[in-house]
């Protein structure tokens, strides 16, 4: 994962964090549900992510492997 991708998701995280307890704070309900919503968003891409690199590195061990 690149550390621009890395960088957005966890920011991502962090504004869903503070929408969260800015929501929770004011019972503003829907700014709480929100907020938690795009913690999870950040964290399914960051997931997604990892899994890409994951996937790329096994296939790259697979072409490192033929061509020995």
């Amino acid at each position: 994962m690149s550390i621009f991708d890395k960088a957005k998701d966890k920011a991502q995280q962090a504004a869903g964090t503070a929408k969260e307890k800015l929501g929770e704070a004011t019972n503003n309900e829907d700014l709480a549900n929100s907020g938690r919503a795009d913690q999870t968003k950040g964290e399914v891409k960051e997931a997604g992510h990892d899994l890409r690199d994951k996937a790329e590195g096994g296939v790259q061990d697979l072409k490192d492997k033929f061509n020995s």
